[in-house]
């Protein structure tokens, strides 16, 4: 088994075991937390920051890929809440620019949902990795596009476009970024160390991505655009927030209750943020393992099971995963630098012991 530190408390054990066991094939290194009603059960780390040499510990931050946009769609219920957004309000209501090519209709919750019709930039636009930097570039680009389907009677991941455009209506509401709102709504009063652009002063914390699996060369280019500095600074929620596993707990579990003082969402918020919106749609495209989404956040699925009905959050590219569990009250954080999962694949194989461990422990 590998090595590993942290913590566990009486009852968590078994976990940890399973935690190590997990990683015991991974080159890289890995942070495993679990929160239940409130209190942190289980914040576990191993492993090696490979690129630099140095090992993977509690301080350590990496990039969450899509885990991101369970972030993102956290800001957005935090308006919802608030009764400064509308769902079911076109976005065109927030974001005028919107309506062009036919989009005046569609509302913010085909943007939450992935059934926009805007999954991806064309090759018109000009936007390919770097230009994603550009926020202003993309949002125009969005706001100018045709919709690729009849919005709302399918589905289709919005890989990179979904923070773009559920960040441009955050924007729109409330004059600030949402890496500023998460950093001011969330990450502040939960002291959490996850951002959406990174400040200068932390990037010495990051452990850069790698893959010890071979790589095709778009997810090579990826890959070195992730791991640089400018990439890290500037707002791409789709992709680039960059924090710990116990910050993606801590926030899911501040979710559905009480946590240091703080609570996110109401009990109504939470049961319609994860209430499903494309179960019974067509998936345009769809891999061996379908995709389901509630407003923002996925849902328990066969290539990303959490633990089990009920539970929501978002995975990310390489396998970094959050999500909470409402009926058991646990929410679990897992963050990783060794970029070997693909969301078109079953669920990683990092995943299955300590999850199996958790069901078993909360007796699910």
């Amino acid at each position: 088994m590998s090595k590993v530190d942290g913590m566990v408390v009486d009852g968590f054990e078994t976990i940890r075991d399973a935690f190590a066991e997990a990683q015991v094939q991974d080159e890289g290194g890995a942070q495993l937390c679990v929160y239940r009603h409130g209190k942190r059960v289980v914040d576990l780390w191993t492993g090696r920051d490979k690129v630099n040499d140095r090992p993977y510990t509690a301080d350590t931050i990496s990039i969450v890929m899509s885990c991101g946009k369970g972030v993102t769609a956290t800001c957005a219920h935090l308006l919802i809440e608030r009764g400064l957004l509308d769902p079911d309000a076109p976005v065109a209501h927030y974001w005028p620019e919107f309506a062009a090519n036919g989009k005046a209709d569609i509302p913010v919750s085909y943007l939450l949902s992935h059934r926009a019709g805007l999954p991806s930039f064309p090759p018109e636009s000009g936007i390919a990795l770097n230009e994603m930097l550009d926020w202003n570039r993309c949002v125009t680009a969005l706001a100018e596009m045709k919709p690729l389907w009849t919005p709302g009677t399918a589905f289709r991941y919005h890989q990179f476009t979904y923070g773009y455009l559920v960040g441009e209506v955050i924007r729109r509401i409330t004059g600030k970024t949402v890496g500023r709102f998460f950093a001011e709504e969330v990450a502040g009063p939960l002291n959490l160390d996850l951002w959406i652009g990174l400040p200068e002063h932390e990037e010495h914390r990051v452990a850069p991505v790698f893959s010890s699996a071979p790589l095709d060369p778009v997810s090579a280019a990826m890959g070195q655009l992730l791991n640089k500095r400018e990439t890290h600074a500037a707002e791409i929620p789709s992709l680039n927030g960059i924090g710990n596993a116990h910050s993606l707990a801590k926030m899911y579990a501040a979710i559905i209750g009480e946590v240091d003082g703080v609570r996110l969402l109401s009990r109504d918020t939470v049961e319609r943020a994860r209430k499903p919106q494309t179960d019974g749609l067509p998936e345009i495209e769809p891999g061996p393992y379908p995709l389901r989404f509630a407003l923002g956040y996925e849902l328990s699925r066969t290539g990303s099971p959490m633990l089990g009905t009920g539970s929501f959050g978002h995975a990310g590219a390489g396998g970094r995963l959050g999500f909470v569990h409402p009926e058991s009250g646990i929410a679990v954080g897992y963050v990783c630098n060794n970029m070997l999962w693909d969301y078109t694949r079953g669920p990683d194989d990092r995943w299955l012991p300590w999850s199996k461990a958790l069901r078993e422990v909360a007796g699910l």
